[in-house]
């Protein structure tokens, strides 16, 4: 019995070698270079207390089926550090310059975690990449020049503690969509972006200054938030050429000159335009169709256009209006149609409404401190003050 078993135990032993050099030779397949580049980002990595996203990186297996890692012809195409659920715990640690031998990588992304350190600039080399996020990590030091990076369509490297300036060969790549580099600390002017694909760029919360060219941004923009920042100049050639924008936030700037009128019929729900040194006269070409306007706090003047009665939260505080509002306004305002009216700090004389009317529950008014006494009493915001009324001496000065 002995005898006519041994051969079949050769035969099972033989046939499990083969399969373990061949299955060894599967996942040798992955080109060596790759290889070992994940096994150095994955050195310089490690998950934080309730993630488990490397649990899958053995690398006695196949790399192609790591969490995040996905292949094509025996190259890396994606990478996609982290448990991409909401609310997973990320990653800590650093990226590790290998990150560029991944030469095939279309796309890097990184779930928001403590990952420290600079982003490597050897990521210049990633000539394939399309897609970049990195993202609500604690990324700093400067953005590379990433000049390579012909095909790069969206860069994200928002809430990160970045410093100094947009590189301008970043401006120079022919193929981004999106740019948003928002919450970070970076500072100086920007450069122009030549992408006549460009359709978003998020800059707010940083520390930019400078004006911007009318030719600096392309037409294609439909977002474009620049708020919290320390830009200045005048910014109504370049609004007059972004007619595509859908959202506009240029709040807590220096920008100065005149609002185009143009501006008023953007397709937009909100349009932020307050604490900068807007100035002039404010003349919408047509009835105003965006549901909340903000242009509180900056230096226009003039009467207000009875074109502005069709918005429903109306921010006109804080400037130097005259004359009296239009009648329009009340009728709006009692139907219900206007939510909030803030006209207060201005130099306004007047408003044609009846001081025993009732304004709606619903909606809310604020003339405090103009050159009249309010007609009706409502409540105002606290920043508006106890003074009912401007003084005289201010309202003849700018009379005369």
């Amino acid at each position: 019995m002995l005898k006519t078993r041994m051969p079949n135990i050769i035969i099972i032993t033989i046939i499990t070698i083969t399969i373990i050099h061949w299955s060894s030779i599967c996942y040798a397949m992955l080109d060596p270079v790759d290889f070992l580049a994940l096994q150095a980002i994955r050195k310089s990595l490690e998950d934080m207390p309730g993630s488990n996203y490397f649990n899958s990186w053995d690398f006695t297996s196949d790399p192609c089926n790591f969490a995040g890692v996905y292949c094509e012809n025996q190259r890396v195409v994606a990478l996609n550090l982290g448990d991409p659920r909401a609310g997973a715990p990320g990653l800590s640690g650093r990226l590790h310059p290998s990150i560029g031998k991944l030469t095939a990588l279309a796309e890097f992304t990184v779930v928001p975690g403590r990952i420290m350190g600079a982003l490597p600039s050897t990521m210049s080399e990633l000539k394939n990449l399309r897609f970049l996020a990195v993202s609500r990590n604690f990324i700093f030091h400067e953005i590379p020049a990433l000049t390579e990076l012909k095909k790069l369509r969206t860069l994200d490297l928002s809430y990160n503690q970045l410093t100094g300036g947009i590189p301008w060969s970043i401006g120079k790549l022919p193929a981004l969509t999106n740019v948003i580099l928002c919450h970070n600390r970076l500072s100086g002017s920007i450069p122009p972006f030549i992408s006549r694909s460009l359709t978003r760029l998020d800059l707010k919360h940083n520390q930019f200054s400078g004006s911007i060219g009318p030719y600096s941004l392309p037409p294609s923009l439909q977002y474009l938030s620049l708020s919290w920042n320390r830009f200045s100049g005048r910014a109504d050639r370049l609004l007059t050429r972004l007619s595509r924008l859908n959202y506009l936030d240029l709040s807590l700037n220096r920008f100065s000159g005149p609002i185009p009128g143009c501006v008023f019929n953007f397709p937009i729900s909100n349009l932020q335009l307050e604490r900068n040194m807007f100035s002039g006269p404010v003349r919408p070409v047509r009835s105003v169709t965006i549901p909340t306007v903000d242009l509180s706090h900056n230096m226009l003047y003039g009467q207000i256009s009875p074109l502005f009665a069709t918005v429903q939260n109306l921010y006109l505080n804080n400037n130097r209006f005259t004359g009296s509002v239009p009648r329009v306004f009340v009728d709006r305002l009692m139907s219900g149609s206007i939510k909030l009216l803030y006209l207060q700090h201005n130099f306004l004389t007047g408003m044609p409404i009846k001081p025993r009317s009732a304004i709606p529950l619903s909606s809310s008014l604020c003339l405090q401190y103009n050159c009249m006494v309010p007609p009706v009493q409502s409540p105002c915001p606290v920043s508006a003050g106890t003074q009912k009324t401007r003084p005289t001496s201010q309202c003849n000065e700018w009379k005369a």
